[in-house]
């Protein structure tokens, strides 16, 4: 018996051993769930309340998911109420589909984080905007797409003139067809040739400090020059505001600059155009006084604005010839700059501007403007915010004939700064100067002269570039229509770097109002090959809500960085990746920076609002869900709904006698007949039967529960409790046998009754009583 034993115990241990070698069973997702909720509303609720419908969802696999809920009879949606945590996209319900919902392509961390996309290399192929563009303008979409608009400039009021190119894919944005016309009326942008704004010469653009895919530009229409507005994330036309008139010498606005919480602009006249962007209208008393002299070619101004030291610096190019100039506003005195009685000179004589641009002193300081010019030879000239002169940067010095110089963009990591200038013309088909200011030389690791070979076989003929900080790189747009990439460091092209940003607060993936705790986890890479990123050269920083740096460890080997330390309501995490290769990005592979936190499931939250009928007597949601674990519902939350003063019942008893010789037409289904007075005779002078028959009838709106039938004088007529829909009847049949005498008996009976959905502890409602009479012989002695 114990060999056997033995055996038995090595048998198992042997298969015990053989199951742990075999291969592993696929792990099972994890379940996902719903949880619903409703707020807002007592229980029971009335009608004409407001309901506000909580859906927690906690993902059990990353993936693509989608919540939807159907409104419920009885309710209506409350239109701009669905508010669904970040990175989701909410749909309201529509006439004909009452359903709310939200969808995320790929929920992460069980639905606690946030993550956008790393903008791709911008290939070295360059993209066509299809027309003339004068500079990029840089959006980022909510999912983290790196979109370039441009305006192509000097057309005409009613031509197409505005496009939009997605960086990732180098074709024209969604919502085509582009470009699309420029127009004075606020809203969604227009088709075809349909616009009533020209563009300028040469456009410089403002962001709004609080919106900034708002775009505030110089506009140009028949009758006036002003303020123009495009919103990029709507996307469309946000308003236009003139400033002045066209008429005499003015024709055109040179540009946009920012001072001091104000746009300003010059007019061809020289007058200065001012117009507040908090208030959204023109400053008191401008148009000012001219600063520059009249300049025009073909009604379009030579020359562009710059600031410093709170001044306003504009370059012209003086009409019929002659040498171009400088004027400095003082937006403090509304006129001419303290040692600017008039207008300097920008030699040599028969030159033209383009450009104006601020200069910087090695800490980075703002020490005045400078404007190179072209003509038979170029020359770039400098003055100080007083008036006295400066150096001229020696990065361009030597430019030669024919060359064509615009607005540079700046780019300040710390106390660096540098001033990348577009060029073209003479011997050059389109490149870049970098000149830095803290080292007053032309910038390190840059060619003096940086030609993008690469970017439609270097024939690009540069107008200006824009610089978008998550990813490092410099987008460049010149007359040949073409977008490009360029390394601001090395003026490489393409510019082989990719970056995101992503601002994650955990406190917006909450609706219901309750406090939630959260915590930081990490931030990494997703669709990232680390061997592919040179996180040496790469760089992450982070900032709270207020703006202020937030410490946090750089990238580990495996693209992850370790969130753990910090503590903030809101998390900006920026990274900018210099790339080995750019293997990971293309072939439907899409990188992304993802944040995690740890916390509660998130919300998506709805209101509606209970119907005002008083058939409505509940309401109720359930919501539904998809993701990678399958399909899924939530708890059903249901809210009875209490009537209202004008949805109380009405409710009507009847109480009767039966006036027949015969007991079985008495009793219950008994053909009667029932009267409110039995005739003499029906009853005897001594012991007889009284037969009643009570009848109460609910005529509505709402049923009553909890009912029951009262009677003053024979018990066996209270019956109860029952409960009475609106239009139905209950009957009742009860009887007296007791001694007669020469009086009559009159019987009295009434409901009790509570209307359904009542709050807890309301008082009961009773109708008025009922009576009926059964006679002797002598009834009218009554």
């Amino acid at each position: 018996m114990r060999r056997r034993l033995q055996a038995m115990v090595l048998a198992t241990a042997l298969a015990a051993s053989a199951l742990s070698s075999a291969a592993p069973v696929a792990a099972q997702p994890s379940a996902s769930t719903l949880t619903k909720s409703v707020q807002g509303v007592s229980d029971p609720a009335s009608h004409g309340d407001t309901a506000t419908w909580v859906v927690s969802y906690h993902n059990g696999t990353p993936g693509a998911a989608t919540i939807t809920d159907t409104i419920g009879a009885g309710q209506a949606y409350v239109p701009g109420s669905l508010q669904v945590p970040p990175g989701w996209t909410g749909t309201e319900p529509t006439p004909g589909n009452p359903v709310v919902s939200a969808t995320n392509p790929n929920v992460r961390n069980g639905g606690t984080a946030h993550a956008n996309l790393l903008t791709p290399p911008i290939p070295a192929s360059a993209s066509s905007t299809g027309g003339d563009g004068f500079s990029p303008l840089l959006h980022r979409t909510p999912d983290g797409r790196l979109q370039a608009w441009n305006v192509y400039h000097h057309l005409p009021v009613a031509n197409r003139k505005l496009m939009c190119t997605d960086l990732a894919t180098s074709a024209p944005c969604p919502g085509g067809p582009w470009p699309k016309p420029l127009n004075t009326t606020p809203g969604p942008f227009g088709a075809g040739d349909t616009g009533d704004i020209a563009s300028p010469l040469e456009p410089q653009y403002v962001r709004d400090p609080g919106t900034p895919s708002k775009v505030y530009y110089s506009a140009v229409t028949t009758t006036s020059i002003g303020v123009g507005c495009l919103d990029l994330a709507a996307p469309g036309n946000c308003g236009y505001w003139p400033l002045m008139n066209r008429a005499g010498q003015t024709s055109e606005l040179a540009g946009l600059v920012a001072l001091g919480g104000n746009l300003y602009g010059a007019a061809t006249s020289g007058h200065v155009v001012c117009w507040t962007i908090a208030s959204q209208s023109a400053c008191g008393g401008q148009p000012y006084a001219p600063i520059v002299p009249f300049t025009s070619n073909g009604g379009y101004y030579f020359g562009a604005l710059a600031t410093a030291g709170g001044k306003l610096f504009a370059s012209s190019t003086p009409s019929g010839g002659g040498t171009a100039v400088m004027g400095c506003f003082d937006p403090a005195t509304t006129s001419a700059c303290a040692g600017w009685p008039s207008p300097k000179a920008l030699g040599p004589s028969g030159n033209a501007t383009y450009n104006a641009y601020t200069a910087y002193g090695t800490t980075g300081a703002e020490t005045g403007a400078c404007s190179t010019t072209s003509g038979g030879t170029s020359v770039t000239t400098c003055y100080a915010i007083d008036g006295s002169p400066l150096p001229a940067p020696s990065s361009l010095a030597g430019l030669g004939a024919g060359v064509l110089a615009f607005n540079p963009e700046v780019v300040r990591v710390g106390d660096r700064v540098r001033s990348y200038v577009a060029i073209w013309g003479g011997p050059y088909q389109g490149a870049a100067v970098c000149h830095d200011w803290s080292t007053g030389t032309t910038c390190a690791g840059t060619p003096a002269r940086i030609t993008h070979p690469n970017a439609n076989n270097g024939v690009t003929r540069d107008y200006g570039y824009a610089y978008d900080p998550p990813t490092g790189c410099l987008i460049g747009l010149g007359d040949a229509g073409v977008l490009f990439s360029m390394d601001p460091d090395t003026g490489a092209s393409p510019c082989v770097r990719t970056g995101a940003s992503v601002s994650l607060t955990p406190a917006q993936f909450y609706c219901d109002g309750k406090p939630h705790s959260a915590s930081y986890t990490r931030a990494s890479l997703v669709g990232v090959t680390p061997a592919n990123v040179n996180f040496g050269a790469s760089t992450i920083t982070a900032t709270d809500q207020n703006g202020a740096a937030v410490a946090v460890p750089g990238f580990a080997p495996d693209g992850t960085v370790d969130l753990s330390g910090v503590s903030t309501a809101t998390l900006n995490l920026t990274t900018t990746l210099v790339l080995n290769s750019g293997a990971d990005f293309g072939g439907g592979n899409q990188p992304s920076l993802v944040v995690e936190f740890t916390g509660d499931a998130p919300q998506v939250c709805f209101r509606t609002t209970i119907a005002a009928e008083c058939t409505v007597t509940s309401v109720s949601n359930t919501a539904n869900g998809t993701d990678m674990t399958g399909s899924f519902a939530s708890n059903t939350v249901t809210r009875a709904v209490t009537p209202g003063s004008a949805c109380l019942p009405n409710v009507v008893v009847n109480k009767e006698v039966c006036a027949s010789h015969t007991p079985a037409n008495c009793k219950a289904g008994g053909a009667g007949p029932w009267v409110k007075q039995a005739p003499v005779g029906v009853l005897g002078l001594l012991f007889a039967t009284a037969y009643w028959r009570i009848t109460v009838t609910n005529n509505g709106p709402v049923s009553i529960v909890d009912s029951s039938v009262v009677d003053d004088g024979e018990s066996s007529c209270q019956t109860g409790p029952f409960t009475l829909a609106p239009g139905q009847s209950k009957q009742v049949h009860c009887s007296t046998y007791a001694l007669l005498s020469l009086f009559p008996l009159i019987n009295n009976a009434k409901v009790r009754y509570t209307p359904q959905n009542s709050p807890a502890g309301t008082p009961p409602f009773y109708t008025g009583w009922s009576s009926a009479k059964a006679c002797p012989l002598l009834c009218q002695l009554q």
